[in-house]
């Protein structure tokens, strides 16, 4: 697909800004604003509103979605972790009829998982998912980061914008950009900020 409503790139950011480390991709996604991107990268805070992301990916305007959250990695607080989704993968899929029965329902505190379900149970979907991830070190009732998490912030930022920037010119060649095209197979790059 090609036009001035495709090839478009959405960089969301997850979390619960009174939940310490939960503000992770918040806050990435607010220092991003700060960044020059290409043109056609769309940058929110999506903070808790995953039904919100959800619903607005129904639209096929982004063929790549790139996730910002805190995600439970089994690494040190602060390590930084780059997924690729496949939502070809059968266990992404739910049933129309247990969408909105799914603990995916829940408009608040909705992880990346949930959202990317609820997203393909109602029909929609996105060419390729990427999720930024950084190994949490606390979760409790706090409006800060904690300093491990804080530190991997500026590296997440400069992470974000390479992965858009290779997105946005990968898109450009006219590579990747038709709906349903097989997965590549899964990424994962992991850092450590202690």
């Amino acid at each position: 697909m090609s036009g001035p409503d495709h090839g478009r790139i959405l960089v969301a950011g997850i979390g619960n800004i009174f939940l310490g480390d939960d503000a992770f991709g918040v806050e990435v996604v607010r220092r991003l604003r700060d960044e020059i991107l290409p043109a056609g990268v769309d940058v929110s805070d999506y903070g808790i509103r995953g039904m919100h992301l959800a619903y607005d990916l129904l639209d096929g305007r982004h063929d790549v979605l790139v996730l910002v959250d805190a995600l439970p990695l089994d690494e040190p607080p602060g390590t930084l972790a780059v997924l690729r989704v496949d939502l070809d993968d059968p266990g992404w899929t739910l049933r129309p009829a247990d969408v909105l029965d799914a603990p995916a329902a829940d408009a608040h505190g909705m992880d990346p998982e949930s959202v990317l379900r609820l997203l393909r149970g109602l029909g929609g979907s996105v060419d390729r998912v990427l999720v930024v991830g950084c190994q949490p070190a606390a979760l409790d009732e706090r409006m800060e980061l904690s300093a491990p998490v804080a530190a991997a912030v500026d590296e997440a930022v400069r992470t974000v914008a390479g992965i858009v920037r290779e997105e946005a010119a990968r898109l450009a060649r006219g590579e990747g950009t038709a709906r349903g095209t097989p997965a590549e197979g899964s990424e994962r790059g992991v850092s450590t900020h202690a």
